[in-house]
């Protein structure tokens, strides 16, 4: 069996949903989906690396709805609009630890609009951003940017450009993140002559 050729994704830009510490020798790249199972489970995964790593790594979030998930698009929407009033991280927690209530509804959309509200945000704004051009224009130049690198699944990890096997859990994945700041960290320091 050949082994799929990965490209290294899009460069990060500004408009990449990053959190983090922005000058990390260490970046995660997740292409995701938020009706996907898998992605769901390595939610708590990736919070609580997060959480123990902020100031050592970077985590980048983009957007892989796939056409078989049919909310996907539509929790991509929502997040983008939350992330126009600054709340794209909190909806993006929400969607993920509720994908069990809504994953299964004949239409999600008014359940990530209660959201929106639990978040607070100005709801005509939230509604207007939700199906605007720009959002919806922001979730396919993520996708197609994860197309062109050769993705077709989710989640799909990327490690300082480096397409990572899915790791099996937090140990496995928490070694790779120890392996790749320990890569970096003696590669600044100078060898001895």
């Amino acid at each position: 069996r050949q082994e799929q050729a990965f490209s290294t994704p899009d460069k990060i830009v500004a408009t990449d949903w990053i959190k983090g510490n922005a000058s990390s020798t260490v970046t995660i790249i997740e292409y995701s989906d938020f009706q996907c199972p898998a992605c769901a489970l390595y939610y708590p995964v990736l919070e609580k690396l997060f959480n123990e790593s902020s100031s050592t790594i970077r985590f980048v979030y983009r957007h892989f709805p796939l056409p078989q998930h049919q909310h996907a698009l539509h929790a991509s929407q929502a997040s983008e609009a939350a992330g126009n009033q600054g709340k794209f991280w909190e909806m993006y927690s929400m969607i993920f630890s509720t994908q069990d209530e809504w994953k299964d509804l004949a239409d999600a959309v008014p359940t990530f609009t209660t959201y929106a509200e639990k978040l607070g945000l100005d709801m005509n704004k939230y509604l207007a951003d939700f199906d605007s051009k720009e959002v919806k224009e922001k979730i396919d130049n993520n996708l197609q940017g994860g197309v062109k690198a050769g993705i077709n699944s989710t989640p799909t990890f990327y490690i300082n450009g480096k397409k990572i096997q899915n790791p099996n859990g937090y140990d496995e994945f928490r070694k790779i993140i120890d392996e790749a700041l320990g890569k970096t960290i003696n590669e600044n320091i100078p060898s001895p002559i």
